[in-house]
């Protein structure tokens, strides 16, 4: 009988935090900005696959790939070896500039996931998942000489200014910035658990829908709106998956008043949901196929390099018009590459039979099934939700109102136990680890979870 090797788990060695982990701490907190958010006490030293080591040695189980952003877990030998190999060509030429073929076939990667017969893309590179979306209104506006954008409500685009302006998740971003973008607005985001506008969880998408073509008859002119930006699936609004009929009527209402689409995939995309981008989870009820994507953290496994996929026919600004020092920097468009080779299944990871974005769709059905579960024994768990290894639990009160209070002392509970997880929304943990985690790597985290929460109880 063959003897299975036990499932690694989490190894504290000291109390959290650490003596070293403190001393790092109490420095950051004289030197660095005081915008920086601390959560946890935890000082990450090195990485290896879905495990993360602090300064004082102990081992964390990773659960949210800071922030969506480690595809490939840490330090993956495929791309750390791509990254030496282009850092001993050249690091920076300048893309505005120079073409360079590392990021022209990285562009021609990216785009073949997304482009239809008949139909081409092109993509301007940047650095960040604000900067894509800066350059994503920018284009919108540029090309349709219309001014207004339409955002959600719980959305996130980043913090710069027009990034800042079209995010609707946290006042807290916006308060003492002022003024900001102008020609904003926000509607609602269809959630199906917590329905808005008097809808139910079957009707939500169509009463969003309803709910713009009243602005454009009351408030904003259609013929002046360039563009609706909106994550096909909400990352820090609280992890939320639209019904299914929403993004095809959206698009059709762009279509009707000449309205570019605009999905940001900052978040969800690059295979975390199962799909390259997110948005085509619902390709399946009607045509979704967005005008504008931006995408970034998930991209180069780390590495700081975002992309805006534009519509060839879209893409009309002039030479000169945008421009980025660092934008498609070749280090991080070697990294891009081999994340996906990854994701692709060019290359598989030792203990992934398949892609990455095969094994995120199959270990994130299984993390699904499990949770699913858990809310029976747990009910304070209102709702499970996701795709892929895009998932969130919301936590709740007696009466079903967001949970907060709980839900914090339940993403501590799990840290103080190895869990390395980050919250969302009202009242929300995401689980959005690398793209790696194995099935079994996947139950020892929720054991975790179970511990923790039953110490709530």
């Amino acid at each position: 009988m063959t003897t299975l090797p036990k499932p690694r788990q989490p190894e504290l060695k000291t109390a959290l935090p650490g003596p070293k982990t403190a001393a790092i701490m109490e420095r950051d907190k004289q030197h660095l900005s005081t915008s920086y958010m601390r959560p946890y006490p935890f000082v990450p030293d090195h990485g290896e696959g879905v495990w993360l080591t602090d300064v004082d040695g102990n081992t964390m189980l990773d659960f949210f790939a800071g922030i969506a952003v480690s595809t490939t877990g840490h330090a993956h030998p495929h791309v750390v070896k791509a990254v030496q190999e282009q850092v001993t060509r050249f690091t920076h030429v300048c893309l505005t500039d120079y073409p360079q073929e590392i990021t022209t076939s990285l562009a021609e990667r990216m785009v073949k996931h997304v482009e239809k017969p008949g139909e081409k893309w092109r993509v301007f590179f940047g650095n960040s998942g604000a900067e894509a979306v800066e350059a994503a209104v920018k284009l919108a506006r540029n090309h349709t000489g219309r001014s207004h954008i339409i955002s959600t409500i719980g959305s996130f685009h980043g913090r710069t200014y027009g990034a800042i302006t079209l995010t609707g998740s946290k006042t807290k971003y916006k308060r003492g910035f002022g003024p900001l973008l102008p020609n904003v607005s926000h509607v609602p985001y269809p959630n199906p658990f917590r329905p808005p506008l008097g809808a139910t969880a079957e009707t939500c998408g169509q009463a969003v829908i309803d709910h713009i073509e009243g602005l454009f008859q009351t408030i904003i002119p259609a013929d002046e709106v360039a563009a609706i930006i909106i994550e096909p699936m909400q990352g820090e609004g609280g992890y939320i998956v639209p019904p299914a009929d929403f993004l095809p009527k959206l698009r059709a209402l762009c279509d009707r008043h000449g309205i570019m689409l605009i999905f940001d995939e900052v978040q969800a995309g690059m295979g975390r949901s199962g799909k390259m981008y997110s948005f085509q989870q619902f390709e399946q009820y009607g045509d979704v196929q967005p005008d504008i994507i931006t995408v970034a953290k998930g991209i180069a496994s780390g590495m700081p390099i975002s992309a805006m996929l534009a519509k060839e026919s879209v893409m009309t600004w002039p030479v000169g018009s945008h421009g980025s020092t660092y934008g498609g920097n070749p280090v991080a468009a070697a990294a891009a590459h081999a994340t996906l080779d990854l994701l692709e299944g060019v290359v598989t990871h030792p203990g992934c039979s398949d892609s990455l974005m095969a094994n995120a769709a199959q270990v994130g059905d299984y993390i699904m099934a499990e949770l699913k579960t858990m809310q029976t024994e747990f009910p304070f768990i209102g709702d499970v939700r996701g795709a892929g290894l895009f998932i969130g639990i919301e936590f709740v009160t007696p009466d079903g109102s967001p949970d907060g209070r709980l839900r914090d002392a339940a993403s501590m509970a799990m840290f103080e136990r190895g869990l390395l997880n980050l919250d969302c929304g009202e009242a929300v943990i995401r689980i959005s680890p690398p793209l790696i985690l194995t099935r079994e790597d996947a139950a020892t985290g929720l054991e975790i979870m179970r511990e923790a929460l039953r110490g709530l109880k």
